[in-house]
């Protein structure tokens, strides 16, 4: 909006207007017009930076910058590693922390003052400003606290400054590899340096490690001298103590009444195994000898008369068997073969007998041997047990002796190791350069033309906003005589008319009224109901009598809406129900079934025809419209659809079919559609929704087909 004077005259002379406010709000336009007509001074202060900045950046020494490149690694020979760390698999692993701890040796000022004499930078005056006289400008700064004065400072310690000023140290990204960058008026000299940082840093690292492996080796000297003494002493109180107590080993290192100990108990178990097999195989042989079964044994197959016997029975029973075939059982000759077999098996039960008590002579004899046994281990035990404190002592000193071995031989071992490492110089530094410094070309300060086109910038920006701020320090209010004017005024819009026989043209025939004040459009309330965030999330379409277009008006409303969110259109006019002639399932269940328990949510949402919006219908609703408008599972249902959808629009058809009050818990907005928004009947209905608790409330006029664009 732009301000001017009521008369029609103007100056066209006059100077530039300051930015007036209406309302606190400063005219962009009048603060434009101020910028342009100071350009010239705009302009001119800025040349005048870039001029000035150019002939600094000449004015001033450049520097050169070389780069030299380290690579850590653990470069360690694997012969001549120690033997306790040939096994380890991460020895070259190099952490960030690692990187971080070898930058800060590279910095180190020990590695700064070996540089400096090494390259005799304390003699030069780029390095010593005092060389080069007094500097009034920093005499002054440190007057002031800023810098320090050179000559309150010694020598060493203002080529230390210069140095570390010149000097920059950083770690590749992801990698383990250091850079060193230095600078000078002297290329040669910056590259030169640079190179002589990254050697003495070697040389460092592996002086620094031939000098703790020789003082090891010295300490394990000393250490193992001292070892020596006390490995001899402890093997010699053992040797005394094993002599004075009779404490002598035997095979595994064992004490002799250990020893016999063992070898008399594993005697005894073999002569009662002994004793219970030679009872038990003279058992089994009696009991096979008093039952009358034929004898079969290992015993009896080892005893040749019983051998001969057997033989003997089977020879004159198969004579026997022979003879049957021809002569009866009371010839001579088969009487004779039977008594003979007789005799034999009265035999064969005799030496059965003889040899089991053979078996038992043998098993007391083992016996007698168990006995025997049994008393010489208890005279063992004995001896055992009075040796057993005597044992517990020469132990403890076996252990302490050893203990000092392996300590010796742990330290020799070491100790040899350290003294080739020392005489092989085997101590290699964990690094290496993999990119020495060269002299550059170009200075890397200062840059010439960054420098320049900042400065300009800069200069360009504070002058643009001196002027904008002393224009709005000068801002003044409108004084009388002026007025705020439109560029055009506003018209009033039209309702946007998507169907094809309804356009602007023919909307008045169709009945629409003009729109008066207060009335909205349908962009207008969709609008809003954006910037109303989560207020504008539910609202009810209610209409002030049947057939006055509130269907038409809730399907544009959400058509509109869903242009940019997701959007479900609820229909809970009981009593005049149409919503389902524009979904594509107009079978489906709705808000009845919903309330009833037969359907679930999934079931009663469909989709428009001709847009992404998803709808509810109402249902079969038969005689229960007053019953489902009362239920209260209807606020659950449409809380529920505010939490998955952007918006929720909801049809509740006329107001005079409705309990308003039941409208308030479901939206806390409502669009009142209305044929003619002057008469009593609208404001009736709309006082009676804010009466109900809809805070606020909409009104849109018009015919319902054009409505329903």
């Amino acid at each position: 909006m732009l301000f001017r004077k009521k008369s029609n005259v103007a100056n066209p002379s006059a100077p530039a207007a300051v930015p007036i406010a209406v309302d606190g709000e400063p005219d962009l336009r009048a603060l434009g017009r101020i910028l342009w007509a100071k350009k010239a001074n705009i302009l001119g202060i800025t040349l005048l930076a870039a001029v000035a900045a150019f002939v600094v950046v000449n004015t001033m020494t450049p520097r050169y910058r070389s780069e030299s490149r380290l690579l850590l690694e653990a470069r360690e020979n694997v012969f001549l590693r120690a033997e306790a760390d040939k096994n380890s698999s991460d020895r070259t692993t190099i952490d960030p922390e690692a990187v971080t701890s070898q930058i800060q040796l590279v910095l180190s000022r020990d590695l700064a003052r070996e540089v400096i004499k090494k390259e005799n930078l304390a003699a030069l005056p780029e390095f010593d400003p005092a060389l080069r006289g007094p500097s009034v400008l920093k005499i002054v700064l440190s007057l002031f606290g800023i810098g320090r004065d050179p000559g309150a400072m010694t020598k060493e310690e203002r080529t230390l400054e210069s140095y570390y000023d010149r000097l920059n140290v950083y770690a590749v990204e992801k990698s383990r590899v250091i850079a060193i960058d230095f600078d000078s008026a002297n290329p040669e000299l910056a590259a030169r340096v640079a190179n002589t940082i990254a050697a003495t840093y070697l040389t460092m690292q592996q002086t620094n490690r031939q000098d703790q492996t020789r003082a090891a080796g010295d300490w394990l000297a000393g250490e193992i001298a001292s070892l020596r003494t006390k490995v001899a002493d402890a093997e010699a109180k053992v040797d005394d103590y094993r002599a004075k107590a009779n404490l002598f080993a035997g095979s595994n290192n064992t004490s002799l009444p250990t020893q016999q100990l063992t070898e008399i108990n594993s005697q005894i178990s073999a002569a009662r195994g002994q004793k219970a097999d030679l009872e038990a195989r003279a058992r089994q042989l009696r009991e096979l000898v008093r039952s009358g079964k034929p004898i079969e044994s290992s015993d009896i197959s080892n005893s040749e008369s019983m051998r001969r016997l057997i033989e003997l029975r089977n020879q004159l029973r198969s004579q026997l068997a022979e003879q049957s075939t021809t002569l009866l059982d009371r010839h001579p000759r088969i009487k004779e073969l039977k008594a003979q077999i007789a005799e034999v098996e009265r035999e064969i039960r005799s030496e059965g007998e003889r040899l089991a008590r053979q078996l038992d002579n043998d098993a007391k004899v083992a016996g007698d041997r168990l006995e025997t046994l049994t008393a010489s281990i208890n005279t063992v035990k004995k001896l055992v047990s009075e040796t057993n404190t005597q044992d517990v002592q020469l132990r403890a000193l076996e252990r302490d002796a050893k203990t000092e071995r392996d300590l010796l031989e742990s330290y020799l071992a070491k100790y040899r190791e350290a003294t080739a490492r020392d005489n092989i110089n085997a101590a290699p530094p964990e690094a290496r350069i993999i990119s020495r410094a060269s002299p550059a070309i170009n200075p890397t300060f200062p840059k010439k033309l960054p420098t320049v086109l900042i400065a300009a910038f800069a200069a360009f920006a504070l002058s643009a906003g001196f002027i904008v701020t002393g224009a709005l320090l000068a801002m003044a209010p409108l004084p009388a005589g002026f007025a705020p004017v439109s560029a055009a005024p506003a018209a009033p819009a039209t309702p946007r008319v998507d169907s094809p026989s309804v356009t602007p043209a023919n909307a008045h025939a169709a009945g629409m009224a003009a729109v008066p004040l207060g009335v909205n459009t349908m962009e207008q309330i969709a609008r809003a109901l954006r910037r109303a965030g989560d207020d504008g999330r539910r609202v009810t379409v209610v209409g002030t009598m049947r057939n006055v277009g509130t269907t038409y008006a809730a399907i544009a409303l959400a058509r509109t809406l869903a242009q940019d969110s997701n959007v479900v259109l609820v229909d809970l006019a009981f009593g005049a129900s149409n919503l389902s002639i524009i979904s594509t399932e107009p079978s489906a269940p709705g808000i009845a079934e919903l309330v009833h328990g037969t359907a679930s949510f999934g079931d009663v949402i469909t989709s428009d025809r001709y847009s992404p919006v998803h709808l509810v219908a109402t249902g079969n609703v038969g005689d229960d419209g007053a019953a489902l408008a009362a239920s209260p599972m209807l606020a659950t249902m449409i809380e529920a659809m505010g939490c998955a959808y952007d918006h929720v629009v909801i049809d509740v058809g006329s107001a005079a079919d409705i309990p308003l009050e039941r409208l308030a818990p479901l939206a806390a907005r409502a669009v009142l559609v209305a044929a003619d928004p002057t008469n009593s009947a609208t404001k009736a209905a709309r006082e009676r929704l804010k009466t109900a608790g809809i805070t606020d409330v909409t009104l849109m006029a018009g015919a319902p087909q054009v409505i329903a664009a």
